[in-house]
C-alpha cells in the first residue's frame, strides 16, 4: 500500500476543494503535483498579475490576502479585499475564463468565496458582501451567499480530504464537457482511458517550445535576460527565449553553465547529457516531480511483475518492425515470420521468454534491414551485416546508436513528466542499473521512429560515407553526421500521424508521452489496461 496524494490532517488549499467541485480527478491531478503549460494556465497567471502582486493594494483595496480557518483546516488567498465603511469587508474573486464565454458563477467559485468568507470570520472579520470579478467581460458579479452555501462549503471540504486522502486515483469523466475547457485535459486524458477511438478529442493549446540539442564541441550553453546563448569560440552561435525550450539535450564535450542549470530547473525542465557517439549518460530533473505516490506504486509493481504490460511493450515492437519491413523491404517471408513471432506474444508465460521472441524478431529484422536502404545507399558502400551495438562495426549501426539515444533522451522526458521513474520498469531489468521503464517505452518507438529516421537519412542522402570515420574497425559519426541525424529526428518526432489506438492525429513526441501517462494509468488504477501503438 501507498501513501495518499495529501497526508491526513494537512490543511487543504481551498482553490483545491474548488476543483474537486469541479472535477473530483482534477482535484486528485493537483494535489499529486501535475502541473501544465497551456494557454488556460498562462493566460489565467496573466490576469491574477494584478491581484498577485501586495504592492499595487490601496488602504480601501487589499491584494493577495492569505487566508485560513483552522477549525475547518482550510488555507488560500483572496485576490483582493476591499475594506468599507467601518471596517466591514468585501471578497472579491477574479476569473478569467467564465463558463460558455458568459460572466457567470459556477458552483465552483461560489464555494471558494464560502471558504474564503467563512475564514476571515473565523480571524474575527465582518464580511458584508462577496462577488466575482470577470477579466475578460471586465464585468463585477455580485454573490450572495446563504447558510446552504457554507453547509455545502463544509461538505466539499470534507469530500477533497476523502479524495486526495484516498489510494485510488478517481475515474475520469465520461463525456462531460466540463473537461474541454479543464487546463489539465492533456496530463488527465480522460477520453483515452477506455482504451478505444476518441470522438471527441481534448484539444488543449501546446506551447511554441521545442527540444535544444547543443552539440557543437566546445560551445558553451549560459543564461542572460531569459535567454538561452550558445557560444563557441568567442562568438555566440545560438540565441533563444527560455519560454520556448521544452528541454535540452546536451551532446559531447559542451559546457552548461550553473545559472542555466538552474533556471532550467526552475521552470521544470529536463537536461539530458549524451556522449558524442550517442549514449545517454544521464539526466537532472527538478527536485519535486508528480505523482509521488504512484511512484512507489510503479516499484511495487515493476518488483512483483506486470506481465500485461511486458506483452504489450514488445508485441507493438515486432508489430512495428513487421511494417517498417513490409513498406520498405524486398523481403516479404522475413516481415511474415516477424508477424508469426508477434503472435505467440500474449501467450508468452514470463518476461525472459518474451524477451526471446523479441529478440528472435529483432534478428529477423536486422539481417534484413539493409533491402530497406536505397540502390543509391547501398551502392556507395553503406549496408548493414549484422547489428552491432558498441562499438559500432558500420556507418548503419553507428547511426542506429546513435538516434536510439535521442529517443531515449525523449522519453525519459516523457516519463519524469507524469512523475513515474525511468529505472523502474516492467519488461527490462532494473538489475542492469539502466532506465529499464525508458527502455520499456522506446520498443515500440524504435521502429517507427528510430530506425525510420535512420533509413531516410541514408536513402535521402543526408547522410553519406563520408559522415563517418573509421578506427581500427570502430565506426562513429563525425559531427556533420551528428546535425544532420539530429535534423532527420527532429523532423520525425514533430510529424503528426494518426494514433491507432484512439484515432486522432498527433506528434510522435506527444505520443511518447500520451504512451507514458497510459501505464501511469494502469498503476493508479484509473484505467483497465495498456495498449501499445501499433503501425499498420
Amino acid at each position: 500500500m501507498t501513501g495518499p496524494a495529501v497526508s491526513p490532517g494537512d490543511p487543504l488549499p481551498i482553490s483545491l476543494v474548488a476543483h474537486l467541485v469541479f472535477c473530483p480527478r482534477r482535484a486528485w491531478i493537483e494535489a499529486a503535483g501535475e502541473a501544465t503549460d497551456t494557454w488556460q494556465v498562462a493566460e489565467g497567471s496573466a490576469q491574477h498579475a494584478a491581484t498577485d502582486d501586495p504592492s499595487t493594494a490601496r488602504p480601501a483595496a487589499l491584494r493577495a490576502i492569505d487566508v485560513a480557518d483552522e477549525a475547518l483546516g482550510v488555507v488560500g488567498r483572496c485576490d483582493t479585499v476591499e475594506v468599507g465603511p467601518g471596517g466591514q469587508l468585501t471578497v472579491v474573486e477574479y476569473k478569467s475564463s467564465p463558463v460558455r464565454h458568459e460572466p457567470r458563477v459556477t458552483d465552483s467559485m461560489r464555494i471558494q468565496l464560502a471558504l474564503q468568507v467563512g475564514a476571515l470570520r473565523s480571524a474575527g472579520h465582518v464580511v458584508a458582501g462577496q462577488a466575482v470579478y470577470f477579466t475578460g467581460h471586465r464585468v463585477r458579479v455580485p454573490v450572495p451567499l446563504a447558510e446552504e452555501d457554507f453547509a455545502a462549503a463544509r461538505a466539499a471540504v470534507a469530500a477533497t480530504h476523502a479524495t486526495v486522502e484516498s489510494l485510488e486515483a478517481p475515474q475520469p469523466l465520461e463525456d462531460d464537457p466540463r473537461c474541454a475547457s479543464c487546463s489539465h485535459a492533456e496530463v488527465c486524458l480522460p477520453e483515452e482511458r477506455a482504451g478505444g477511438p476518441v470522438v471527441r478529442r481534448i484539444v488543449v493549446a501546446d506551447p511554441d517550445t521545442q527540444v535544444v540539442h547543443l552539440a557543437t564541441a566546445g560551445s558553451r550553453a549560459s543564461t542572460r535576460q531569459g535567454r538561452l546563448l550558445v557560444h563557441a569560440r568567442g562568438e555566440e552561435i545560438a540565441s533563444l527565449p527560455l519560454e520556448r525550450v521544452q528541454g535540452v539535450v546536451v551532446h559531447g564535450n559542451v559546457d552548461l553553465s550553473g545559472g542555466l542549470i538552474r533556471e532550467l530547473l526552475w521552470r521544470s525542465l529536463s537536461i539530458v547529457w549524451c556522449t558524442g557517439g550517442g549514449r545517454v549518460v544521464g539526466w537532472a530533473l527538478p527536485g519535486a516531480g508528480p505523482n509521488g505516490a504512484e511512484r512507489v506504486r510503479q516499484h511495487e509493481a515493476s518488483a512483483a511483475g506486470r506481465l500485461d504490460l511486458a506483452r504489450e511493450f514488445v508485441g507493438a515492437k515486432i508489430a512495428n518492425q513487421a511494417t517498417l519491413l513490409r513498406r520498405n523491404g524486398q523481403a516479404a517471408s522475413a516481415a511474415a515470420a516477424i508477424r508469426a513471432l508477434g503472435r505467440r506474444v500474449p501467450g508468452a508465460r514470463s518476461a525472459t521468454e518474451l524477451l526471446g521472441l523479441e529478440g528472435e524478431a529483432a534478428a529477423i529484422c536486422f539481417a534484413h534491414f539493409s533491402t530497406m536502404l536505397s540502390a543509391r545507399a547501398r551502392a556507395s558502400g553503406i549496408e548493414m551485416r549484422t547489428r552491432s551495438g558498441r562499438p559500432a562495426r558500420d556507418p548503419v549501426n553507428a547511426a542506429l546508436n546513435y538516434v536510439y539515444a535521442l529517443l531515449l533522451a525523449d522519453v525519459v522526458r516523457a516519463v519524469a513528466a507524469c512523475g513515474l521513474d525511468p529505472h523502474a520498469g516492467f519488461l527490462h531489468t532494473s538489475t542492469r542499473n539502466k532506465p529499464a521503464l525508458a527502455l520499456d517505452l522506446c520498443e515500440e518507438f524504435r521502429a517507427p521512429v528510430a530506425d525510420s529516421v535512420v533509413l531516410g537519412a541514408f536513402n535521402n542522402g543526408e547522410l553519406r560515407p563520408g559522415d563517418f570515420s573509421d578506427a581500427l574497425g570502430t565506426t562513429r559519426l563525425r559531427e556533420a553526421g551528428r546535425r544532420s541525424l539530429i535534423a532527420a529526428y527532429e523532423r520525425r518526432v514533430q510529424t503528426e500521424f494518426r494514433h491507432p489506438v484512439f484515432g486522432y492525429r498527433t506528434t510522435w513526441r506527444r505520443a511518447m508521452e500520451i504512451q507514458a501517462r497510459m501505464v501511469l494509468g494502469v498503476i493508479d488504477g484509473s484505467q483497465a489496461r495498456y495498449v501499445g501503438i501499433r503501425t499498420r
